[in-house]
């Protein structure tokens, strides 16, 4: 496995030298806000970044994420715009050196949480989410009170470009349901997979977080049977999920260690985001921290799974907790992810060392 660290390009007070002081890390896993949804990215600009990326001695393989446009999720007329745009943006990145691309088909909304703030007793906070509290808003209110809560920082899948016109697109998705959007979801692998294997590019879609539908709005990467049918929508090496722990965890019905084996096992995983999170409810949970008695999670089992299955892909700690007095990118701060690393890391050598005493029958 490749252990990797969230960074978000140009727009992030986090510096590359103190990723490359993590332990472990070997590079990361890159976003740039410059370029918008159904944009270019432009060959030159990104080519920069990754060469600051190489001086600081880190990889620069994986993105998260290079996003779809919306009239792509809706299936308009204008779709085949964007599809050659994300096209030529693939061509573009993989020149550069990219091998897998992160992605999300949710429409309107990426990750939904109801407070980036969340008070633990410990005094850090972090990022929660309570289901009741949804229920008694409005679109445009959750909208409204995430980006007030992310304060300076852009969030990804938050740009508010984006949801400048909110109220029109929730009115075309009264007429998508979930088997139309997953129509047009393949409409969309149909047109880029081709150019993916040619490219020599994975991608890898992250599930819907929280793993159920928001405001009646249809999502499609939710349980098992939702990930079996997207890498059946088109059958190629190319076509592979990105599998968050904590997003797939949300639905406690999701086995997470038995789907992580089983898809890693079949070459079907491109990526992974390891974290933990805290149920307090009914579709109520915080993001805890990554060792497993802090959370509902078992990290050892999620670890040993892939491990098992054979995973030789990306894998990077996921949504931190803001501890020490940290302030920054709702759970994206420097210290408790790198704590996470940490712990991740342990958990491996733990478990191929267990597994070499098993192999020569070492006793004591």
């Amino acid at each position: 496995m490749k252990m990797t660290f969230r960074h978000y390009g140009n727009d992030d007070p986090i510096k590359l030298k103190y990723i490359k002081q993590i332990p472990g890390v070997t590079g990361v896993m890159c976003m740039m806000n410059e370029f918008e949804a159904g944009e270019i990215w432009d060959k030159e600009t990104f080519q920069k970044y990754v060469n600051e990326v190489h001086a600081a001695g880190l990889e620069c393989e994986i993105i998260e994420s290079i996003n779809v446009h919306e009239d792509i999720k809706m299936g308009l007329p204008t779709r085949d715009k964007y599809i050659e745009n994300y096209k030529q943006s693939l061509r573009n990145v993989a020149e550069c050196g990219v091998k897998t691309v992160i992605y999300n088909f949710m429409p309107v909304f990426d990750w939904v949480k109801t407070e980036l703030k969340h008070g633990l007793p410990d005094g850090s906070n972090t990022l929660a989410f309570d289901q009741k509290m949804v229920e008694g808003l409005t679109p445009r209110d959750m909208v409204d009170g995430i980006l007030k809560g992310a304060g300076d920082f852009q969030l990804p899948g938050w740009e508010p470009e984006r949801l400048e016109l909110l109220e029109e697109v929730l009115e075309k998705y009264k007429d998508i349901d979930e088997k139309k959007l997953r129509e047009n979801y393949k409409y969309f692998l149909e047109a880029i997979i081709p150019i993916c294997e040619d490219l020599g590019i994975k991608m890898a879609v992250h599930p819907d977080d929280p793993a159920w539908p928001i405001f009646d709005i249809p999502r499609i990467t939710s349980t098992v049977e939702d990930l079996e049918k997207i890498v059946n929508l088109v059958d190629s090496p190319s076509n592979t999920l990105c599998l968050c722990t904590g997003s797939l965890g949300s639905r406690k019905e999701n086995d997470i260690p038995a789907i992580l084996y089983d898809f890693a096992k079949r070459g079907k995983i491109g990526a992974v985001h390891a974290r933990n999170i805290k149920f307090t409810g009914d579709r109520k949970f915080y993001e805890a921290a990554h060792k497993s008695d802090y959370g509902s999670l078992d990290m050892y089992e999620i670890m040993k799974s892939l491990k098992d299955a054979g995973f030789d892909g990306y894998i990077r700690p996921d949504h931190g907790r803001m501890i020490w007095g940290e302030e920054g990118r709702a759970g994206y701060g420097l210290y408790d992810r790198a704590l996470g690393v940490t712990y991740l890391n342990g958990l491996l050598e733990a478990i191929e060392k267990d597994e070499d005493r098993y192999d020569s029958k070492k006793k004591y």
